[in-house]
């Protein structure tokens, strides 16, 4: 196939209801026409964290407005469209289950192809879309509820190397904004907050770094926060500012140090198959963390590997990167039927056992 394909996405897996537009062809050259994604923070504020109830409410009312108003900027109508692609899984099964049922409507209705995506890889091939990112490649897709090291061969060959095996670093820093009081989602308000702040006063753990492997762990990182931050506020009447900015800059910090490790010895194993292009991509939202990019492109540097990450706006869940996978899977052949089912749980590398946890912003891969 050579001609250009023209496919409708969405996205819907945890808060965030998104639909795009994209032209593309075989070769993994794409154009977003049209990219809208309608958040849901005021409706989780009080909550301290996504409700899934409220977020598949508001997927169900959001979509086919979303999805009209891609298709209004992308300037087509649903006869020029060739497929439509929609996040089948993993994520919370309500938001999912609101994704494919509202595509296969629309593909009934109008009598296009179906084309399930994992979530997962629509961030693993996000560098595909924005870079032209060669196989095969390294991605550390790291995000809320998703934190792993994966070789990227193909659309549908992917190998993982690691993972966590308990809190995604998302996850983590949502949690620690809520011990401190911050505003929801937590990793930008941690982040800035860190800005503020001295990484070196609160020495937290950074685990299994003294294990081999990439396996990542940061569910004790909340533990230690929440004994520092109690300790610190025992002489005083509630947290100093200045406390909270210095825990905020000394959880950030050990994150980082996690990562940066974990990543050095992933790329190890990534090189040593001779990538003709070698390359490190992240993915997902914590990397629009800006210390952590920072660290990334270091360790990279270091290693002679060249380093990408997607703009901002395609690191947290939208659409565009569900309908860039859609044009490759697409390409490859792969339609799917009226019986596609949302999957709570799917992961990429079927080889590898499943990773431990549940996690709050969605079941682990």
């Amino acid at each position: 196939m050579t001609r250009s394909l023209t496919i409708l996405g969405l996205e819907s897996s945890c808060d965030d209801t998104a639909a795009a537009v994209l032209r593309g062809d075989a070769q993994g050259r794409a154009e977003i026409l049209s990219t809208v994604v309608s958040g849901q923070t005021e409706l989780h504020a009080a909550f301290g964290g996504v409700v899934p109830e409220i977020a598949a409410r508001a997927h169900a009312e959001k979509l086919d407005l979303c999805v009209k108003q891609a298709l209004t900027q992308a300037n087509v109508t649903l006869k020029e469209i060739d497929a439509v692609a929609v996040t089948a899984g993993p994520g919370l099964i309500g938001g999912v289950m609101s994704g494919v049922m509202c595509a296969k409507g629309i593909a009934a209705g109008a009598g296009l192809p179906l084309v399930g995506v994992n979530h997962l890889a629509g961030h693993a091939l996000t560098p595909r879309l924005t870079d032209g990112a060669a196989y095969s490649y390294l991605m550390l897709l790291v995000s809320g509820g998703h934190c792993q090291f994966l070789l990227v061969r193909g659309p549908q060959d992917f190998t993982r190397l690691g993972g966590t095996i308990d809190d995604a670093p998302g996850e983590a820093f949502d949690k620690t904004a809520r011990l401190l009081a911050l505003p929801q989602p937590g990793g930008p308000s941690v982040e800035a907050e860190a800005l503020e702040g001295d990484p070196k006063r609160f020495r937290f753990p950074r685990p299994l770094l003294d294990r081999e492997g990439c396996d990542m762990s940061f569910s004790g990182l909340k533990t230690a926060l929440l004994r520092t931050r109690d300790e610190a506020m025992a002489p005083f009447d509630g947290l100093r500012k200045q406390d909270r900015r210095d825990l905020c800059a000394g959880f950030q910090a050990a994150v980082v140090d996690v990562l940066a490790e974990k990543t050095r010895r992933a790329l190890t194993l990534y090189l040593a198959e001779t990538p003709a292009r070698p390359m490190l991509a992240v993915a997902g939202g914590v990397a629009a963390n800006k210390a952590i990019r920072a660290a990334l492109e270091t360790v990279s540097g270091e290693m002679g590997v060249a380093f990408t990450a997607p703009p901002l706006r395609l690191c947290t869940d939208n659409a565009a990167m569900i309908a860039y996978a859609g044009i490759e899977l697409y390409s490859l052949g792969q339609r799917d039927g009226m019986d596609l089912t949302a999957r709570p749980r799917w992961p990429l590398d079927k080889a590898s056992p499943a990773m431990l946890g549940g996690g709050k912003k969605g079941a682990k891969a």
